[in-house]
């Protein structure tokens, strides 16, 4: 009998283990039957990329998906990005959302998750220059759209001046670009450039013969006027990107204002407006020492945010980083559905010290 009960216990510890499994296989096909998306951005402190977080997660939510969000703590921590890319893609994504800090940095995973036909959408600014039909669409502002409203700004506050342009006496407007090879920056140059071209050639008495672009060759193309001289659209880049140089580019502009007609100064994210603020005593000397001198920047930032409530800034553009983070994962989940997916511009609003507290603003400006 004891042989038997003995025996009687296998057989049940044996049945136990045969009904218990199929719940534990069950309980793995539900989880992955949630579906894991990965967001990797180009940073995570900044509350730019905190807010992008937030619309990554709430359309996560919505979407009934599982998400995970991860940045270096800085824009120049390339390996610490890569490996971040690598942990994600080891959890299995059915997609992923990218703003690639170095797209090259990454080509070999690209190409992995373009051979497994794993989709990857990219966000802010994106995977540019990324192996063909990996990227599947991008969520971001329309950088060259954006930098437009800012023309348009420009031109109405010094249209008056602009059609009093005289080859002797000629307008000129500065364009600080904190750099000439990233594809945002370059798109935002671009666009307040040609923008501010086209406006002016249709809204006043001059034509595109009577404009000239000068200043840094990545913006001076062969399409655009460069023999001009009443309108002189000056694009400037410091030797580098540090707020060093940056504020000494700035510094080199203001010390030109008088002597060349400098009326008009764009500024084509907040690290050139840190420059220009650094070099004015945070913007309190531009009405002082540079009266009447137009400041529009693009962005937002504590600072900026307080120039242009001060009204040394005519005003700046934002960004709107929860749409950003909000449809890139809605990209992705559609992506992974197998649905046609395209670019998505994720919008941007021109804000002065009239607007940027209203609620449709606020929310916007980021710190």
């Amino acid at each position: 009998m004891k042989g038997s009960r003995g025996y009687c216990a296998a057989i049940a510890l044996v049945l136990a283990f045969v009904t218990v499994l199929p719940v534990f296989a069950g309980g793995g096909r539900e989880r992955e039957q949630v579906p894991y998306i990965a967001v990797v951005s180009k940073g995570e402190q900044h509350d730019f990329w905190q807010q992008v977080r937030l619309g990554a997660a709430t359309a996560a939510e919505e979407l009934g998906v599982e998400m995970t969000f991860e940045g270096p703590p800085s824009e120049s921590d390339v390996q610490i990005q890569v490996e971040m890319l690598n942990s994600a893609i080891a959890r299995g994504p059915v997609a992923i959302a990218l703003a690639a800090l170095d797209t090259a940095s990454v080509l070999d995973q690209l190409e992995s998750l373009g051979a497994q036909n794993i989709p990857v959408i990219g966000f802010d600014s994106g995977v540019p220059e990324a192996p063909a039909g990996v990227i599947y669409a991008n969520a971001s502002t329309d950088n060259f759209a954006a930098a437009g409203l800012d023309a348009e700004k420009m031109y109405e506050a010094l249209a008056d001046e602009i059609a009093a342009a005289t080859a002797a006496r000629p307008v000129r407007i500065v364009v600080l670009n904190q750099d000439a090879r990233g594809e945002s920056l370059l798109s935002r140059g671009r666009g307040f450039r040609d923008t501010l071209v086209d406006v002016v050639a249709s809204r006043s008495p001059l034509a595109k013969s009577d404009i000239r672009v000068t200043g840094n060759p990545a913006f001076v193309d062969s399409h655009n006027p460069t023999t001009g001289e009443k309108l002189i659209i000056e694009m400037v880049v410091p030797a580098s990107g540090s707020a060093q140089d940056t504020t000494s580019a700035a510094q080199a502009v203001l010390n030109r204002v008088s002597d060349q007609n400098i009326r008009g100064i764009f500024m084509s994210n907040e690290g050139t407006v840190r420059g220009l603020l650094s070099a004015t005593d945070d913007g309190a000397d531009l009405p002082v020492v540079y009266p009447g001198l137009i400041a529009i920047g693009f962005d937002a930032g504590r600072a900026q945010k307080d120039a242009v409530a001060n009204r040394f800034f005519l005003g700046s553009v934002t960004q709107d980083p929860f749409s950003i983070g909000y449809q890139a994962v809605t990209l992705a989940h559609a992506a992974y559905k197998g649905m046609s997916v395209s670019d998505v511009d994720t919008g941007a609003r021109f804000y002065t010290h009239e607007n940027m507290n209203d609620a449709d603003i606020k929310g916007l400006l980021y710190d």
